[in-house]
């Protein structure tokens, strides 16, 4: 029991650090291309400095200029945007052995799609994060990246591919975790391993009288517009295991492909607008679109083939004994299942009034999607799934 709730209180504790980290990471991300964006050339301008741009906030006025490569004379102290990246690949990797590989039976495997042990589950996830990242990696290095439209593709069909592969290997949920920690990955590793240290770089080039090399600034620049174009994404990504009918039907990789692609379309309109330029209204046409399509494609279903039509209209004792067999071990008043203490999100499922009670929840999680049980670990079968979606479409259920 007291191994539960410590993983439990492990899991909320990093949880909480990394919405926060990732709040200030992006809010700063964001505030900087907003910035860079926004600036205007001026008259009285200091020599070097590119533009400069008005901002009101707090009841205070700000008035911001942006050298090229750095001031004549550079100040004591210099603010480094940094540690909230870290710190959100660092609580993200701590959530996801807590959540994914210490529970990878209910969490990232699911044996109706490929029957893994836990421990090969983790050795996947883990491998193929690091392949995917040293991947993108040689191809930034290679001098691909400098080819804008091509490699944008070319990463597009790279991440759709990842996708197809993680959604035919690990759980849905699994899945989608797994393609949202690989971009967040990317992300971090342009911060830590390119950006950061070109900037170190440059500034020590100054101190020491020298000229910077003008090539560092273009990578760390290079690397900070894949980091803008990635970041809503894997938002949507982080979050999507709180919906079923995302990650949990027959079509959830072509919902990531749609995600993939609207991500980048959005931020090319608020890129836009932030540089004065004309907005393209067009964005939310195609936004639109890409949502109408995700919602028909979370309703095809989960994966495995349909029952056949159901020869007689289904019962509640029927699905009561469904529910009961499927079901009840977690979801009970004392559950019984190793390591559950109570039943999750307090859903009770353990007697015909909190069966009747949660029916839409029962159908999203476990009829129109296959979500629960987790991992399909007691292995309700497609007609199973139809009988319980089959009652809860029956008028007076």
């Amino acid at each position: 029991m007291w191994g539960s709730i410590l993983t439990e209180w492990v899991s909320l504790i990093f949880r909480w650090l990394h919405v926060v980290a990732a709040i200030g990471w992006i809010g700063s991300s964001f505030y900087f291309i907003h910035l860079d964006l926004s600036l205007k050339p001026g008259s009285d301008l200091p020599a070097g400095v590119q533009g400069e741009a008005w901002q009101v906030h707090g009841g205070g006025f700000y008035r911001i200029v942006k050298y090229l490569v750095a001031p004549a004379q550079l100040p004591d102290e210099l603010t480094w945007f940094k540690w909230e990246a870290y710190t959100t690949w660092l609580s993200g990797f701590t959530l996801m052995v807590v959540v994914y590989y210490l529970d990878a039976e209910l969490f990232l495997v699911d044996k109706s799609i490929l029957d893994l042990t836990p421990l090969q589950a983790g050795l996947f996830s883990l491998c193929s994060l690091a392949l995917a990242w040293l991947l993108y990696e040689a191809a930034c290095r290679s001098g691909l990246a400098r080819h804008e439209l091509p490699f944008a593709v070319g990463g597009y069909l790279f991440l759709v591919a990842l996708t197809y592969a993680f959604t035919h290997v690990l759980s849905g949920r699994g899945a989608f975790n797994q393609i949202g920690a690989l971009i967040g990955t990317i992300m971090v590793a342009n911060v830590f391993l390119v950006i950061i240290p070109n900037q170190k770089k440059i500034v020590a080039a100054l101190l020491a009288g020298k000229s910077p090399d003008p090539r560092l600034g273009k990578a760390g620049k290079e690397r900070s517009v894949h980091n803008n174009y990635l970041t809503l994404p894997v938002l949507v990504l982080m979050i999507s295991n709180h919906y079923p009918l995302l990650f949990a039907t027959r079509y959830n990789w072509v919902i990531v492909a749609i995600i993939l692609a609207l991500g980048p379309v959005i931020r090319h309109f608020f890129n836009e607008r932030h540089a004065g330029r004309r907005s393209p209204w067009w964005v939310w046409g195609v936004a639109a679109a890409g949502m109408i399509a995700i919602g028909v494609l979370s309703a095809a279903g989960p994966r495995v083939a349909k029952a056949s039509a159901l020869s007689v209209a289904p019962t509640f004792a029927n699905v009561q004994d469904i529910i009961l067999s499927r079901c009840s071990m977690c979801h009970a008043a004392e559950p019984v299942w190793a390591g559950i203490v109570t039943a999750p999100k307090g859903i009770l499922l353990d007697d015909p009034d909190h069966i009747r009670r949660n029916a839409r929840l029962i159908g999203r999680n476990a009829a129109w999607a296959s979500a629960m049980p987790p991992g399909n670990v007691t292995e309700m079968t497609a007609d199973e799934r139809a009988v319980i979606a089959a009652w809860i479409a029956s008028p007076g259920n």
